[in-house]
């Protein structure tokens, strides 16, 4: 429980960034020049929360292939 403490106020802060950055890019010139991309917000913000999800799993998988590692070597 101690791991997801600790990565719960980078998931925050994350998303906080993340949900304003969807809104400038479904409000591009762009965008619109294509048909407009401002229903597709929540695909922006699940893939961020996807990659999210996936770099902590990374970030975890390395910490405990570092604690065995520790074990071994003792």
């Amino acid at each position: 429980m101690s791991r997801l403490s600790k990565l719960l106020p980078f998931a925050l802060a994350a998303l906080l960034l993340l949900g304003p950055l969807a809104h400038l890019a479904a409000q591009s010139t762009a965008a619109e020049s294509i048909g407009g991309l401002r229903a597709y917000w929540h695909v922006f913000i699940a893939y961020a929360v996807v990659i999210l999800l996936v770099l902590a799993w990374v970030v975890s998988i390395g910490s405990r292939l570092k604690d065995i590692e520790e074990r071994l070597g003792k």
